[in-house]
């Protein structure tokens, strides 16, 4: 009898066994389909071909969170506003799942079409973040949003609660930029987001980053942001490519010591022809 209840009890423990196992199978393909729905939405919505308006190079890197179940909400853009000049964006997403994923295409199609609107970079990030606001989201974003001259190389720059974005020219100066931005989209109805002014020369660069590339347990952000700077300055006196550039700096994101969206846009002036405003926009 002690026997027979021993290899009963053993048989009722290997069947439990089993459907514990077929149920965490079942979970995890589950939860491999939710990821790889969630970087599919993540990459479609990313731009597929960026413009290149003579004597402008642009540059991108970008690596999906795909950790566990981390899909976080990085971006990044660049596209032809309405007066020629060319607008820039690149953000990060509060939030790793499909949530901020999706989030991420709203604030990107968002910057776009508000953008046909006014090129302003601080007004159109004021009325970004009013739209995000009246949509109730209890999610945030951070960004930067630049529009550049090609005819004259003017940078205009606004930051919502964004990490700096690093500039270099061609005769070995680099820096980070100083300037005041606003609060993070989504956060604060009303908020104003100063504009920065900033020149494009010949062989210089400015390069955009989400805080995936430079911040994390094994890096700290002065000291990611300082190795972007050395090579950046390394790049634009050594005549490396833009994209050379970019693909450098998106190796950071392996030594930041977590997994986390990274993304980088390298905007460059190669010296090339000129291109020259459509006659009757204005001037910036």
């Amino acid at each position: 009898m002690f026997r027979s209840e021993t290899v009963d009890d053993g048989e009722e423990l290997l069947n439990r066994l089993g459907t514990m196992t077929a149920r965490a199978r079942e979970l995890a393909a589950t939860q491999r389909s939710r990821v790889e729905l969630a970087v599919e939405l993540q990459q479609g919505m990313l731009p597929g071909v960026l413009p290149h308006p003579p004597g402008i190079r642009v540059a991108v890197g970008y690596a999906p969170a795909t950790h566990g179940l981390n899909v976080g909400g990085d971006w990044y853009d660049a596209f032809v506003l309405p007066d020629g000049r060319l607008g820039m964006s690149i953000g990060d997403v509060q939030g790793h799942n499909i949530k901020a994923a999706a989030f991420m295409g709203q604030i990107r199609v968002g910057l776009r079409a508000l953008a046909s609107v006014t090129a302003d970079p601080g007004e159109l990030l004021r009325r970004t973040n009013d739209l995000l606001i009246s949509l109730d989201s209890d999610l945030f974003a951070t960004c930067t949003f630049m529009s550049l001259d090609p005819a004259t190389g003017i940078l205009e720059c606004a930051r919502a609660g964004h990490i700096p974005h690093i500039w270099a020219t061609a005769d070995g100066r680099s820096g980070v930029d100083a300037e005041d931005g606003g609060p993070p989209l989504g956060v604060l109805k009303g908020a104003e987001y100063p504009v920065a002014r900033h020149r494009l020369t010949v062989g210089g660069v400015f390069v955009l980053l989400t805080d995936g590339v430079v911040e994390g347990p094994s890096l700290s952000l002065d000291e990611g942001l300082r190795q972007v700077t050395r090579l950046a300055e390394i790049a634009v006196v050594a005549g490396m490519s833009i994209d050379a550039l970019a693909q450098a700096v998106m190796k950071l994101a392996d030594t930041v010591g977590h997994e986390d969206d990274a993304a980088v846009l390298v905007v460059g002036h190669d010296g090339g022809t000129r291109w020259r405003r459509p006659t009757g926009t204005g001037d910036t």
